[in-house]
């Protein structure tokens, strides 16, 4: 899995809570799927679980590069957490932690 999106993946995940309590860019999922797509030609690239069953998604657009990371609470409404530009989507190796290598 590509290292930003987990990077992103996470710190979505602990804005969650908070961003979801202040934020009122939230909405059925399917509504907010459809939204992204229309809009912004954006589709899921990956989806994880945090240990909460908070669903955290990653949409994005490889034509434009535009990406959103959406947040949904178990039985809750599915909110926009972050969204940017110049999305890419890697496939890096896992570092070498061998010291004697």
């Amino acid at each position: 899995m590509n290292a930003k999106i987990i990077a992103l993946t996470c710190a979505a995940t602990l804005m969650a809570s908070a961003v979801s309590a202040q934020t009122r860019n939230c909405g059925p999922h399917a509504l907010v799927v459809e939204r992204l797509a229309s809009g912004y030609g954006e589709s899921r690239q990956s989806i994880g679980m945090a240990s909460d069953n908070t669903v955290v998604e990653v949409f994005a657009s490889t034509e434009t590069g535009t990406w959103t990371i959406t947040v949904t609470q178990p039985g809750g409404p599915t909110c926009l957490v972050a969204s940017g530009e110049a999305y890419q989507n890697l496939n890096e190796d896992l570092p070498n932690t061998d010291e004697g290598a």
